[in-house]
């Protein structure tokens, strides 16, 4: 049975170097999953078909839009087998200590989605939601099929602490942005903060590849959170 997860790997990871990380606690590992595992989900991506388009959406403050295909993970859903593997390998126990050992969270909570961006898309400048302590991106385009120079590289923006997050400031506004590699067996672990900026130059890969990532948003084990969906209508499952 194949393995997703290298649990060494992700377990040898330093909390405390983590957190003390500048301009707020972020990391980009490599080889957090297993090669056959990394090559079974690639070999294996959710159909566009299943996406909805999600083009145009207003953000706060009138930062940019974040165009994108998306998909939410729900319970049962018909995705190749190999990724409910490997969702079942992040929701043990053992994934989820390691998250909230890095998020300093007790009990943490996850939200499964996957994101693919064709040319022209791109992730403006923004701080993740208070609802959130923070997120895992794993990155699905090998370095055998993706040119670096078509971007698509997670940017971590070091504001100087003084940045307000409901403003939309331009890439050119931040003192220092520090480059994820984002191709091949790699991840990006972004906590959330006032102070946590991040995004993703615009696209400019030719017609026929798009960005391709999945996302483990972590949430805390919140009552309020919850009511609050359900008011305000808002389906979304947590595991």
């Amino acid at each position: 049975m194949t393995q997703y997860i290298d649990f060494d790997a992700l377990e040898a990871i330093d909390v405390q170097a983590f957190r003390n990380q500048k301009p707020y606690p972020w990391a980009n590992p490599e080889k957090l999953l297993t090669d056959e595992g990394y090559e079974a989900l690639c070999r294996n991506m959710p159909d566009i078909s299943m996406f909805a388009q999600k083009f145009g959406y207003g953000r706060r403050a009138g930062q940019q839009p974040h165009d994108r295909y998306s998909l939410e993970y729900e319970e049962g859903m018909a995705v190749p087998q190999p990724w409910i593997d490997f969702i079942g390998e992040l929701r043990s126990d053992r994934y989820r200590n390691v998250i909230g050992k890095l998020f300093n969270a007790s009990k943490p909570e996850f939200r499964f989605h996957w994101h693919y961006a064709p040319a022209g898309c791109s992730v403006s400048p923004h701080c993740d939601a208070k609802r959130e302590h923070g997120s895992h991106l794993f990155y699905f385009n090998t370095d055998d099929e993706w040119d670096p120079s078509w971007g698509g590289e997670t940017l971590v923006l070091d504001d100087g602490g003084n940045m307000d997050p409901n403003t939309a400031p331009a890439f050119s506004d931040f003192k220092n942005i520090i480059t994820c590699k984002s191709t091949g067996n790699v991840s990006a672990i972004l906590e959330r903060s006032e102070r946590g900026w991040h995004g993703v130059r615009e696209l400019t890969c030719p017609e026929g590849h798009m960005r391709k990532i999945f996302i483990v948003v972590v949430n805390p084990d919140s009552m309020f959170w919850k009511l609050r969906d359900k008011v305000v209508g808002k389906k979304i499952q947590r595991f």
